[in-house]
């Protein structure tokens, strides 16, 4: 079998040895609909002469000479038969949040000068459509669903001629590995969107060298984290290269249903999904009454007290053992009861949640990397002793890390990307000497593991002078089950502050039992009993920090931070300047004796 170059290869390495009825898997009218291989391919190949007829190609093979073509739609089997054929006419697929705001997309439909958009559904149709005017360069819009007025991406597929067939395949042999494979456009906190340029060799390099990594052989994975992000796209690369069938979920609410439908030995996540689905086990848990109740916080409690790679005795062992057959064995059900591994990335994962479900046999492998280096540069193991709770797992094959003076983390080799779609000037200022400048703090852990301590970008100095690094407080404080989200503020004032979120699943519990009546969130957070237990629960883990770190005082907020308000990206990472400049007046009320 010949190992693919370019990422489009994946497909032909199983056509012909050893094809899948389900290479692809999606919800249509509320039934499984499934991809062979064989149909895939076929699909691909009618969709490839399409798009050759409407004039894309990478016949140029230039960066800003190669056709642009956007996608903007959720997953879906579509998304990827769109992006390999897309590929195969040498063009450059440049994948878009469903999210993204209007003068978001605006901006990158002109930077890219894109020709051609797919888009999943009526409402992304309009979105496209209402700035069409102001993005010259457009000439077709194509949607998956069936909408009134639009183009059906079904038209595109059509059988090419022999001399079609002839210029494509010509055009295929031409791409190299070191080409433009994708540019991907990163959410960022500030400023307009940065265009990453991947090639070929970048995801390649990075799929070869994570597959080691993953379970090996045929699995079935369940993919629903956005496929715009690199994360979610090289793993769907990995599963094609080792003839892994792909379900995707329908969205984001009916994960936990479609879990149980497919039943995957993986998928991909971020900490927030996990810790949702921890705070549901949770609430359930909390409901249960009697013996029942009383088991389930003494499985619980066991787990607590994990460890890895270290021996917690005979008797903690049969405990376990226990635990698992009578507790954790329902919420392993729940996940559809074939989890071989769940891999975590996109921001920090509590510890305390790695520790809970790798106890409970659901091995969280929690990784490291960026959109610039395509983007794995470590990852925790399937075995045991490449893994290590509260680091990032020790660094993939083939790459190389270095620390700079004040702890950044520099990254070295075939994954770090070609540079930024038309700013050498960005470019220039994060690659020196072939070094990514990750902008990320970090330590090597007993010379194997590396480890995050915080965001270059994000430490910040007290009026006194004294340096604060913020994730490691919010990461302890989010632990405590009554804290949702939490932002830590204070860049030249005189002490630490926080902006929290309550959990008002567990407040409104804890309100019940005090006595507290309160008709909204609002009035809730104001109450007097409310606003001393959380600053009984503050304290409580502001022992675990030296007298800078620890919060003063805190604000708490009524509402949940979330994509579309704002205040996180779409990957669901904190945007810290926004929540900055959205709560400016809870940040001075903090401050104001």
């Amino acid at each position: 079998m010949t190992e693919p170059k370019r990422l489009f290869d994946c497909l032909d390495m199983h056509l012909e040895s050893d094809p899948q009825p389900d290479m692809l898997a999606g919800k249509e009218n509320g039934e499984w609909r499934t991809y062979g291989t064989k149909e895939v391919a076929e699909i691909i190949r009618k969709l490839s002469a399409g798009l050759f007829r409407l004039g894309i190609s990478g016949e140029n093979r230039t960066e800003e000479g190669m056709d642009k073509v956007a996608i903007i739609a959720k997953n879906r089997p579509e998304w990827i038969m769109v992006d390999l054929a897309v590929q195969r006419t040498g063009a450059i697929l440049t994948p878009v949040y469903p999210t993204i705001s209007v003068g978001e997309l605006e901006f990158i439909l002109n930077d890219a000068q894109v020709k051609i958009i797919f888009v999943n559904d009526e409402e992304l149709f309009h979105k496209v459509l209402s700035i069409r005017e102001r993005v010259p360069s457009l000439r077709h819009i194509f949607t998956f669903e069936h909408v009134i007025h639009a183009r059906h991406w079904k038209e595109l597929q059509v059988a090419p001629t022999p001399e079609e067939e002839t210029k494509l395949a010509a055009i295929r042999d031409s791409i190299k590995e070191e080409d433009l494979a994708t540019i991907i456009y990163t959410s960022g906190t500030t400023g307009t969107p940065k265009g990453v340029m991947l090639s070929h060799r970048n995801i390649i390099s990075n799929v070869k060298s994570c597959i080691p990594c993953l379970p090996q052989g045929k699995i079935r994975a369940l993919s629903f984290l956005p496929l715009n992000h690199i994360y979610e796209r090289m793993l769907t690369y990995v599963y094609l290269h080792n003839n892994s069938p792909i379900y995707y979920a329908e969205s984001m609410d009916t994960i936990g249903e479609n879990l149980k439908e497919v039943k995957p030995q993986m998928f991909v996540t971020v900490p927030r999904l996990l810790e949702k689905v921890y705070d549901r086990i949770m609430e359930k848990g909390s409901e249960l009454t009697g013996i029942k109740k009383k088991l389930f916080y003494w499985a619980h409690g066991l787990a607590s007290r994990y460890e890895i790679n270290k021996s917690m005795g005979g008797w903690y062992n049969f405990q376990l053992r226990l635990a698992n057959k009578l507790i954790f064995s329902k919420w392993r059900e729940a996940l559809g009861n074939n989890i071989t591994c769940i891999a975590s990335g996109g921001a920090a994962c509590q510890v305390r949640l790695i520790r809970i479900f790798t106890a409970a046999q659901i091995p969280i492998l929690e990784g490291y990397g960026l959109t610039e280096t395509s983007p794995v540069i470590s990852v925790n193991r399937l075995q045991i002793e490449d893994r290590s709770f509260g680091t990032v797992g020790p660094l993939i094959p083939g790459i190389e890390v270095r620390l700079a003076e004040d702890g950044e983390i520099l990254c070295k080799g075939p994954n770090v990307m070609m540079g930024y779609y038309k700013r050498p000037d960005l470019t220039a200022e994060c690659i020196t000497d072939g070094w990514f400048h990750t902008g990320d703090i970090g330590v090597m852990q007993d010379g194997k593991f590396l480890k995050i301590t915080d965001r270059k970008k994000e430490l910040f100095k007290t009026s006194g002078g004294k340096y604060v690094a913020p994730l490691a407080i919010e990461s302890k404080l989010k632990e405590s089950p009554y804290i949702e989200q939490i932002m830590i503020v204070g860049p030249e004032r005189k002490f630490v502050g926080a902006l929290i979120v309550p959990a008002f699943a567990y407040l409104k519990e804890w309100c019940k039992t005090h006595g507290v009546t309160a008709e909204s969130n609002e009035a809730m957070i104001r109450d007097p009993k409310v606003q001393a237990f959380f600053k009984e629960e503050v304290e409580s883990y502001n022992k675990y920090f030296n007298h800078v770190e620890q919060i003063k005082r805190f604000e708490l907020l009524p509402a949940e931070w979330t994509v579309d308000s704002g205040e996180m990206t779409p990957k669901l990472s904190l945007r810290r300047k926004v929540v900055t400049q959205k709560f400016a007046d809870a940040i001075e009320r903090i401050y104001t004796e």
